[in-house]
């Protein structure tokens, strides 16, 4: 079982240095807002910790990814159901797609063919709880969160 990571960009692109919307870029996270799962390797930590004042990250849960795939849709803008995952990936139904993507055999970011990525997120429910522009560890809302990622994901979608 590999560990998953999400990433969810929470700044926008005024004034971005382009090296760093070059990777965000890399990362499919264009708008404010929007997140992707990834399994956790070295290069993924690389590119995060360059980028990281203008995004957050950290280990998905199962309810953490049960609720950012709750919020696919397909490539024509329909919620993702057991029909489409059965007709178009060739997978049992929704929970057995669930645990591949959780097991590491399908990853998310090569299925662009079949859904609209990265995933859209709404604003947190309550805003923010530090400022955008300071770190997690400091009262602030960007960089790594760890387990508490699943706490802003919950709020966001």
């Amino acid at each position: 079982m590999t560990e998953l990571v999400a990433v969810v960009r929470i700044r926008g692109w005024a004034v971005t240095p382009w090296f760093i919307q070059d990777t965000l870029e890399m990362l499919r996270l264009k708008r404010r807002f929007s997140a992707m799962i990834y399994p956790k390797n070295k290069a993924l930590e690389g590119m995060l910790k360059l980028v990281s004042p203008y995004i957050t990250w950290g280990e998905l849960n199962d309810e953490g990814l049960k609720l950012l795939l709750s919020k696919l849709k397909t490539v024509n803008g329909e919620k993702v159901n057991d029909e489409y995952i059965t007709k178009v990936l060739k997978i049992n139904g929704y929970n057995e797609f669930v645990k591949k993507i959780k097991d590491g055999e399908v990853k998310l970011s090569k299925l662009d063919d079949y859904f609209k990525l990265p995933i859209t997120l709404h604003p947190p429910k309550g805003g923010f709880k530090g400022k955008v522009n300071r770190p997690y560890g400091s009262m602030g809302e960007f960089g790594y969160r760890g387990e508490k990622i699943n706490e802003l994901i919950k709020r966001m979608v």
